[in-house]
This record gives structure tokens, sequence and C-alpha cells, in this order.
């Protein structure tokens, strides 16, 4: 049985969880039960990979999906959050696509997962 906890205020609930799953954001919880809508196979948080290290050979900085969709073999990266955040993460998913060029990774930006809720409402 799932339980879902959220919060009104969406940004960061510190009960957020569904399936079991706590999420770091409301829009990844929303995210997990589209994917479920279309029976989507999905793993939260599976794997970290490192992008940077210092010279102990240490990781100093990773990048960690939001998803993995086993079936389709991709990643996802979610990103709703404001334009200097946005400009970090792409900084990063680059550093992940030229240190990892075998991973597919696709990153929503905000209109793509706001189109995905509004697709969602249409088709039920």
């Amino acid at each position: 049985m799932s339980r879902i906890i959220n919060s009104s205020k969406g940004k960061n609930p510190l009960n957020c969880y569904y399936k079991n799953i706590k999420f770091a954001h409301i829009s990844e919880l929303e995210f997990a039960k589209i994917l479920d809508f279309y029976d989507i196979r999905w793993e939260y948080e599976p794997k970290s990979f490192p992008l940077e290290y210092d010279r102990e050979g240490n990781v100093v900085l990773s990048f960690t999906p939001d998803f993995y969709l086993p079936d389709f073999n991709l990643f996802i990266e979610l990103t709703t959050l404001n334009q200097k955040l946005v400009t970090k993460k792409n900084r990063k998913l680059k550093k992940l696509r030229d240190l990892y060029p075998e991973i597919n990774i696709k990153l929503f930006y905000k209109k793509d997962f706001h189109s995905l809720i509004f697709s969602k409402k249409i088709n039920k």
C-alpha cells in the first residue's frame, strides 16, 4: 500500500513519500505517479556518477539523476528550479555526457514537467 504525504507549499516537503520512497521534491513524487499511471517501470536515484576527483582520487563532484527507466535504458533528471540552479544542473549534465557518453539521459525542464501533468489530467 502506498503512502502519499504532500506539503501544501510544494517546494521541499519534509515528508514527501510515495511507495515508501522519500522524494527530495514534490515534482519528483508527481513524476513517479505519472510514470505509474502509464505503467512505466522506474527506479528513484539508483546511481551516482562521479564527475570530479581531488588529487587523492576522492570524488568531489557527482551527479545523481532522479529516475532510471530500465525498459528504456534512460535516466531522467527533473529541474523545476530557478534559472541559476538550472544553469548549474546543465553544467553537471554536460560533464556527465562528456565522461559517460554511453549513458542515455534526458533533462526535463519546468515546461516539460508541466506538459506531462497537463497531459495526464486530459487523459484521465
